[in-house]
């Protein structure tokens, strides 16, 4: 769950440069296969896929991934994820700085993990 920490963060985005960075936004991922923009969606965050590349078959344009997390630490977030396309729900922690994001995720109770990293494309 989204907490108040997080939605402090997004409201005052750019007031302070003490604040942690924000995982809002506009980021493309590191193996260049697809861009995602994470935005609030309800209390919770949501991650949808705004562009992906040519030739990607197992992933669309829309395809959304709602993220369960709560603040662990200046700029960190531990929790679930859920990915309603494909029916899983995993662990997630993401690790996010001012220009980059790393998302970890296990689904079978940690036996299968893997790490992504982003790049944000906005100027936040």
């Amino acid at each position: 769950m989204v907490t108040a920490a997080l939605l402090g963060v997004v409201t005052l985005a750019g007031a302070a440069a003490a604040q942690p960075p924000s995982p809002l936004g506009d980021w493309a991922r590191g193996d260049g296969k697809a861009r995602v923009r994470v935005e609030l969606c309800g209390q919770e965050l949501c991650a949808v896929n705004t562009w992906i590349r040519p030739g990607v078959t197992d992933e669309k344009v829309g395809d959304m991934l709602v993220m369960y997390v709560s603040p662990a630490g200046a700029s960190a977030f531990t929790g679930e994820a859920w990915d309603p396309q494909r029916r899983l729900t995993f662990s997630m922690r993401l690790a996010v700085g001012e220009r980059t994001m790393t998302t970890h995720g296990c689904m079978l109770a940690g036996l299968l993990c893997k790490d992504m990293d982003w790049i944000r494309l906005d100027a936040r």
